[in-house]
């Protein structure tokens, strides 16, 4: 069924339905993780590093790798420090 303008009304309509359940999904997923963190933080674990445990568990080890130095380069520059003489490790 086309409608106005060309665009199919019902398989446009569709669409939007099915984004508007995913996006109830989500609300409920990420109120399931929220509920996660406080139970933690309950337990003693501090969620701010969790998450950020979460991220690092995300990426590629060479990608950590290459954000800690970025992190030890941009502290050193910073606090006026040297640098440490990178290791061949």
């Amino acid at each position: 069924m086309v409608n106005k303008g060309g665009v199919a009304g019902d398989h446009l309509k569709g669409y939007i339905q099915r984004i508007e359940r995913l996006e109830v999904e989500k609300k409920s997923i990420a109120d399931d993780i929220r509920e996660v963190y406080a139970e933690a933080k309950s337990t003693g674990f501090d969620p701010k590093i969790m998450r950020k445990v979460v991220s690092l568990r995300k990426m590629e080890s060479h990608e950590r790798q290459e954000q800690e130095n970025l992190v030890d380069t941009y502290m050193h520059a910073i606090e006026g420090g040297d640098l440490p003489a990178a290791s061949d490790d």
